[in-house]
């Protein structure tokens, strides 16, 4: 299957994804989650956020989370993943995280913590920072056996473009047994291109592990985009064939 460039689901979602372009919605979403001092309460390695309904459907265009249903009209429930609330908290800074006693987490904190429940967060998050940052929508990978998969818009109007595989890097060395294997690059172009997305490898350089404990590392690491698509022999033939004239 070809793939030239964004899906989308229905006749005129494009004109509606231009006319509401994501960077709009993202900054309303921070204005408004900052002016009602939004909180998400802290539960292992998820955050629970309680927000307005003017913030809720900010944060279901921009896609934050997954939403919780409830009966309450004024109050809205999203559950967020660490990715999701460390951005939220750190990047866009609309957001304050609570543990469980109600007592405020500072960034270091918070960092440490979801750093201490997954190896790979630091890298991980660097990824999902980089993508969210050029106004991509981007959701979990887990169904495509990717990290990520990115959007170029909401979910609900355009498919993802992208399978997003996260590498980290050591001085220049995969520090990873990812994509090691000729085998493990052919299944994941082949499942990627099942699914109809492109795969897109992020390489993170990684600092010295020991100073992931500082959030000041962010800064010194970098992201490399890798677009990888299989070759097939098939498509790069031409249709007409050589003539050769014959000797007599």
């Amino acid at each position: 299957m070809e793939l030239g460039g964004p899906r989308w689901k229905g006749k005129g979602f494009e004109d509606i994804a231009q006319a509401n372009p994501m960077s709009e919605i993202i900054s309303r979403l921070q204005t408004s989650l900052t002016q009602s001092e939004a909180s998400a309460t802290l539960s292992g390695c998820t955050a629970l956020l309680e927000s307005e309904p003017e913030a809720a459907e900010l944060l279901e265009r921009a896609s934050f989370g997954q939403k919780i249903t409830n009966c309450n009209d004024d109050k809205h429930w999203f559950q967020l993943a660490p990715e999701e609330s460390f951005y939220l908290c750190h990047a866009l800074k609309c957001i304050k995280i609570l543990r469980k006693d109600n007592t405020l987490m500072d960034e270091s904190e918070l960092w440490n913590h979801f750093g201490s429940k997954r190896k790979t967060f630091p890298e991980v998050y660097k990824a999902y920072s980089h993508l969210r940052l050029k106004n991509w929508v981007v959701r979990s990978g887990t169904h495509y056996g990717a990290d990520f998969v990115a959007y170029r818009h909401h979910p609900a109007l355009v498919h993802a473009e992208y399978a997003v595989l996260v590498i980290p890097e050591k001085d220049g060395n995969v520090n990873n047994a990812r994509l090691s294997q000729w085998s493990d690059l052919c299944c994941s172009l082949r499942l990627s291109g099942s699914v109809a997305k492109t795969l897109l490898v992020l390489h993170v350089s990684s600092c010295d592990r020991r100073d992931w404990s500082s959030l000041s590392c962010l800064e010194q690491v970098t992201v490399e985009e890798q677009i990888i698509r299989r070759w097939i022999p098939e498509r790069s033939r031409e249709d007409k064939h050589v003539e050769v004239d014959e000797a007599h």
